[in-house]
């Protein structure tokens, strides 16, 4: 079974019979894959291994305390893939914000070192559907192998053209 098939999302409407006479209830559902990315400032090599190892499971707390369902964290040195759904009560950018933000706090006080340490500002977020979710997945876990040969700015315009963005070359940089 893959993660696709494991994953339950969709909208399904449960009728209930009401005590009183025969009606109806819609219940709501929510299907919010979201794959996002976004790099240390001047998307400089900081996040090394050991950081790395500690920033994944922290991220993922992250989400699960604000009501987000980590499905993939990972990236190398100067940025960050996630793949979670979100909640219907959490836009994009407040989620962002809380991972951002909320990591950047972590790793001022964990590694002491890094105390200057900032994401770049800005992000990018790509919706993707149910049956993207084990592909997106594969790919956040293997960074590391698409970096040898690949940069982040190269992978960033590639994701902006295959979700349709006009964008201006100069805020890549």
């Amino acid at each position: 079974m893959t993660i696709a098939q494991r994953f339950n999302a969709g909208s399904i409407v449960i009728y209930q019979r009401s005590p009183n006479r025969d009606e109806r209830k819609m219940h709501s559902f929510n299907s919010c894959l979201i794959h996002c990315v976004w790099s240390t400032k001047n998307r400089e090599p900081l996040l090394n291994s050991d950081l790395r190892e500690r920033l994944w499971p922290y991220l993922g707390g992250i989400a699960k305390e604000n009501k987000m369902k980590p499905i993939a964290i990972g990236g190398v040195a100067d940025h960050v893939h996630v793949l979670v759904s979100l909640p219907p009560t959490l836009s994009v950018a407040k989620a962002l914000q809380l991972l951002k933000g909320n990591s950047s706090k972590w790793i001022h006080k964990t590694f002491p070192k890094m105390r200057s340490f900032e994401w770049q500002q800005g992000y990018g977020a790509f919706s993707i559907g149910v049956s993207g979710i084990d592909a997106t997945a594969s790919y956040i876990r293997n960074q590391t192998e698409h970096h040898r040969t690949r940069s982040f700015r190269e992978e960033l315009v590639a994701m902006l053209r295959r979700h349709g963005f006009d964008y201006d070359e100069g805020v890549l940089d």
